[in-house]
């Protein structure tokens, strides 16, 4: 089985720190096929060990573990210890993260595709690693190197554009923003909340000039028609119509990221979406 058709078409995108086993329970028995463990968590792979204990068929990864923050060796055996506990089960992402959140950083192509040759060296394979790619050389790398790439912050258009570069092969897994909300301004206020603030941040910027954005849609806390881009919202089958073009632009799967408000159970949105989504 391919590693596209392992993780299903779509899957659940979170912030690791949100993340209990009763919710991976939850997330599985909805039929999504992957979740992913967001917000560079530890390199230890303990949560998703922890995750994949609390569950049968689900598929964990990590989205992503962060280079600055934790050796390729450490990493590697952790892998190796999660996979001789669940085989088949762990899909290793990993990434460089930002500039404005890491003072070390320097060279990431560079320190990135050392990365990744210490990972392989140490026993991870190739066909259970994938990078945080945006630009066409680290997307180079994610289809020469690993099993392919899981971009962060991107419309249908990158999508398109990403495809073009990896080919037909490799594997393409975007994230998309979703708010479960039919009023449009209160949708937007929520996404716009989240997006924000990565308009600080120039890997993000840069990836959406290139798309065409213009400085009037950057600045500030984006334009609407830059958020209403990034984040989908709406009625469950709306969503899945925006999440879907993520598919047809030639995503192999999608990774659903909603957006609530603190303190909200996440469960009852992934529910009704569910169904829209054809997961059951």
């Amino acid at each position: 089985m391919t590693q596209a058709r392992r993780l299903g078409r779509f899957g659940v995108w979170r912030t690791a720190s949100l993340v209990t086993p009763e919710l991976a329970a939850g997330i599985e028995r909805l039929g999504f096929g992957t979740l992913w463990l967001g917000s560079s968590p530890a390199g230890d792979l303990v949560q998703a060990e922890e995750l994949l204990d609390a569950t049968s068929t689900l598929i964990l990864a990590t989205s992503i573990v962060n280079m600055w923050q934790d050796q390729p060796q450490d990493v590697a055996a952790s892998f190796a210890r999660v996979q001789r506990r669940h085989p088949g089960r762990f899909l290793l992402g990993v990434g460089a993260g930002h500039r404005e959140a890491t003072q070390q950083y320097a060279r990431p192509y560079q320190v990135l595709a050392g990365y990744v040759d210490v990972l392989q060296a140490g026993g991870v394979p190739r066909d259970h690693l994938v990078l945080a790619a945006l630009g066409p050389k680290v997307l180079g790398l994610a289809r020469d190197r690993a099993a392919g790439a899981i971009p962060y912050l991107v419309p249908p258009g990158h999508t398109r554009q990403a495809r073009a570069v990896l080919g037909p092969g490799p594997l393409l897994a975007p994230e998309h923003k979703v708010v479960l909300d039919t009023d449009q301004d209160r949708a937007r206020a929520l996404g716009r909340s989240t997006v924000q603030p990565h308009l600080g941040m120039v890997n993000y910027t840069s990836n959406l000039r290139r798309l065409g954005w213009r400085e009037d849609d950057l600045s500030g806390s984006g334009s609407d028609a830059l958020i209403d881009a990034l984040v989908a919202h709406g009625r469950p089958a709306e969503i899945a119509a925006q999440l879907t073009g993520h598919l047809d632009a030639g995503a192999d799967h999608v990774c659903l990221h909603l957006l609530t408000d603190p303190g909200t159970d996440p469960l009852p949105g992934y529910r009704a979406l569910a169904p829209a989504l054809g997961l059951f």
